[in-house]
């Protein structure tokens, strides 16, 4: 048998199911940004990722309708209101490409990692690169337009040294040793995540429908807010500067430029890729503070998720991926 030949696994079929759900979400948001930005460069490159994932959404479509699985629904022209007023900033729209453009990148080499067929393989690769082209391309002119704000500089040191002893973990106490430079990669990428998310959930709080779905954006606020202040204190600590927040980037609009189900999902799709980061910065993190914080972090969006699913299904807006079949129920003969 040609190894191209080969059936999709279903862990091939879940990441091909999760990029065509995520991809057209994010898809509606561009389209929509890409009808207010008035910053002709900043057009033409949300432009060009809205061409790169039509390509892509195509791809993902045949490689389903292949294997006899249904198109997802996901979200399309009737998730957008054109005729909405401005909602953000060409600078937030800027901003928004960038860290999305950061968790495609994750997405993609999550899905390469779990692909075996050789098509699929070169699929996300060509997935890969695009966003890695994307991913230049807006560090480029987030610098040239001086919209981006670069990490802390850390000063070097004379020589190599070993750890010595305990205190290199302690983190409670006047003891506690200065960041290192492997903790601020979690660092810097948790609070520019953090800030998106909360940015987001105050612009949909102001255009949401669903009242329900309003109280959950505000509370969203509170939840990031706090979030980013703990990990905001953690480098005031180390009298290191800390991302500023683009809360000032939101018009005044209270016209919906999407649909209720899109904002919401938008929303928990980032609380659920925030995760990825957490676990990385828990994971990586030497100081026994900052491992407090960042399970304590954790745990807190865990609960939040589990609001975010219950108005999910309440308003019956979550798409189910495909299931593994129940044998008990073939079995019976139902």
């Amino acid at each position: 048998m040609d190894k191209g030949d080969f059936k999709l696994t279903s862990a091939e079929i879940g990441t091909l199911w999760g990029q065509y759900i995520n991809g057209t979400a994010v898809d509606v948001v561009n389209r929509y940004m890409l009808r207010i930005v008035e910053d002709e460069d900043i057009k033409t490159l949300i432009d060009e990722a809205v061409r790169t994932y039509g390509k892509q959404k195509q791809q993902i479509a045949a490689f389903l309708e292949k294997e006899g699985f249904p198109i997802p629904i996901g979200f399309n022209e009737s998730d957008l209101n054109p005729g909405a007023r401005r909602l953000f900033s060409d600078a937030f729209c800027l901003q928004y490409l960038h860290i999305i453009t950061l968790h495609g990148l994750l997405g993609h080499v999550t899905s390469f990692s779990a692909s075996v067929r050789k098509d699929l393989r070169q699929f996300y690769d060509g997935c890969d690169n695009d966003g890695k082209n994307m991913y230049h391309k807006t560090i480029e002119m987030m610098l040239e337009k001086g919209l981006f704000q670069r990490d802390p500089y850390f000063f070097p040191g004379e020589t190599p040294e070993y750890v010595q002893g305990q205190k290199f973990l302690h983190g409670f106490f006047g003891d506690k040793r200065p960041l290192a430079a492997t903790e601020m990669i979690a660092l810097s990428f948790n609070l520019k995540k953090k800030i998106l998310e909360k940015t987001l959930s105050i612009a949909f709080s102001q255009v949401t429908q669903q009242e329900d779905v309003r109280k959950f954006f505000v509370s969203m606020q509170e939840v990031s807010n706090d979030q980013i202040q703990t990990l905001s204190d953690i480098l005031r600590g180390d009298n290191l500067p800390v991302p500023t927040s683009w809360e000032t980037e939101i018009t005044t609009s209270t016209e919906p430029p999407f649909s209720d189900k899109l904002m919401l999902y938008h929303i928990g799709f980032l609380l659920q890729a925030s995760q990825a980061y957490h676990g990385t910065g828990l994971a990586s993190a030497m100081r026994i503070d900052l491992v407090a914080q960042y399970e304590k972090i954790i745990l807190r969006n865990l609960m939040v998720t589990k609001e975010w699913f219950d108005l999910m299904t309440k308003h019956q807006w979550l798409e189910q991926p495909p299931l593994a079949p129940n044998r008990n129920l073939i079995a019976n003969g139902k």
